[in-house]
């Protein structure tokens, strides 16, 4: 689909209780900012950049140039990156106004998407439309949205000539989707020298809105569970589907994956994980209990899908293969499974999977990438506390834990401490967290043209 710039009217959302709307910018870059955010992120929803994980999607390429004319349309001097045919990423460095500001914030965000079937959706998922004061389409939460107020902002600053005091790196990168091999993996394994200076970093799944009893609680995500994608296979003797097989591929493989699936994992308290419940707690007046907090979750309405997978590990089968013919029992039979273990706990994972599938099924690892935790507090977390803050002064700023996984794994053996941080302030009622790679993807305007005006404030506290 070529690209295209969007437009259409769009009215007011409904606001989320509280009463906290008042609080406006007056720095003229995030009026700017908020006037091309909508386009900009209706323009990079309808560039196709579907990641099917087998190589066989459209490539982030076309994405990046569009970035790359964007940024140097401001001044930078944007570099192009591709690991594989069609597989690019593109990042660009801005210099602080402060020249004996050394200590880099790296800005990151990915370029690619799930893929989506448009029969599913109610509006095409490529498309970008702007429809009941939302955009739609694939991306527009992950994370078309944050390089969209990303591009937004810094264009807007570096028009007016306001850098931040110390220097960005901003990076929008491929893969991500499929665990970042090609994308961020790619570029902190072979062009380190590109995130020189770099100590923390910002990017996707925190900063935006949640409501606890009519208060807004804005969640910064501090960690994020490893990845352990797994292949799984049994063998057996191949033979006549009529006689007894007393070794079965299918049948050793299926109850190994049940007892996998079935396993019910025990409740593990991170300490991301309890300050946040901890603040829940405080807000609700229901007591935690650290070994059931089901009452708790039962305040966070669709986020807690995501806080209670931040409990426990998971392990979830998602692929079987065997067999080509129902007469012939095959000799093998494989399947997938996506676990995901908690910060400080993954060889007790690790050690449960083998205890669970038994010494006939071998594993292999699809997908190994780490878990991270940073302890909330400190002058970046106090500077993203202020800017939110500032544009909706009755809210709360807490720390939490994702269960699923970003590319600031791969930054993390950098040194680069990285947080959750793409703000959005969100209507009560909408299930941000469905949104995910989910149906009818989409962001209200009115949160992304929030985000400019916090992202601004943050860049000028830098």
């Amino acid at each position: 689909m070529p690209r295209q710039r969007r437009s259409g009217r769009v009215g007011p959302l409904e606001r989320a209780p509280g009463g906290q709307d008042d609080a406006v910018t007056d720095t003229p870059a995030a009026s700017s900012a908020e006037d091309e955010v909508v386009s900009l992120c209706s323009e990079l929803i309808s560039i196709d950049t579907s990641n099917y994980g087998d190589g066989s999607g459209p490539g982030e390429r076309v994405a990046a140039e569009r970035v790359a004319e964007l940024l140097a349309e401001v001044g930078l001097e944007p570099q192009v990156f591709e690991s594989d045919k069609g597989r690019a990423s593109v990042v660009a460095r801005v210099e602080g106004s402060d020249p004996s500001r050394t200590d880099a914030l790296l800005v990151h965000g990915h370029l690619d998407v799930v893929p989506a079937r448009p029969e599913d959706w109610t509006v095409h998922p490529f498309a970008g439309e702007v429809r009941d004061g939302c955009v739609w389409g694939r991306g527009a939460v992950d994370m078309k949205d944050m390089d969209a107020m990303v591009l937004a902002t810094v264009r807007a600053r570096l028009r007016e000539g306001r850098r931040p005091a110390r220097p960005l790196v901003l990076a929008f990168l491929a893969d991500e989707e499929a665990g970042g091999a090609k994308g961020a993996h790619f570029l902190a394994d072979n062009h380190r020298d590109l995130f020189e200076g770099c100590t923390e970093a910002i990017s996707e799944v925190g900063g935006f809105s949640t409501t606890v009893r009519d208060r807004r609680f804005y969640l910064l995500e501090t960690a994020e569970k490893g990845l352990a994608w797994m292949r799984l296979k049994a063998t057996g003797t191949a033979g006549h589907g009529s006689m007894v097989h007393p070794d079965n591929a299918v049948t050793e493989l299926c109850a190994a994956v049940a007892r996998l699936g079935e396993h019910q994992w025990p409740v593990r308290m991170t300490d991301t994980v309890r300050t946040f419940l901890e603040a829940v707690s405080e807000e609700t007046g229901i007591e935690l209990d650290p070994q059931d907090p089901s009452a708790l979750l039962q305040e966070l309405g669709a986020i807690a899908r995501i806080v209670g997978a931040t409990l426990r590990n998971t392990t979830n089968p998602s692929v079987l293969r065997a067999g080509y013919k129902a007469n012939v029992v095959p000799q093998e039979a494989t399947a997938e499974v996506d676990g995901r273990f908690l910060p400080g706990y993954e060889d007790e994972f690790f050690a449960t999977v083998d205890e669970l599938l038994g010494p006939k099924i071998s594993r292999e690892m699809i997908t190994h990438d780490i878990a991270v935790e940073t302890p909330h507090g400190g002058p970046l977390w106090e500077r993203m506390e202020a800017a939110l803050l500032a544009e909706d002064p009755g809210a709360r700023v807490v720390p939490y834990a994702l269960s699923g996984g970003t590319d600031s794994k791969s930054f993390t053996p950098l040194g680069i401490t990285g947080y959750g941080f793409a703000p959005l302030r969100l209507p009560a009622g909408l299930d941000f967290s469905g949104m995910f790679h989910g149906i009818d993807e989409r962001v209200p305007v009115d949160a992304l043209q929030f985000g400019v005006r916090v992202l601004d404030r943050f860049f000028d506290s830098l």
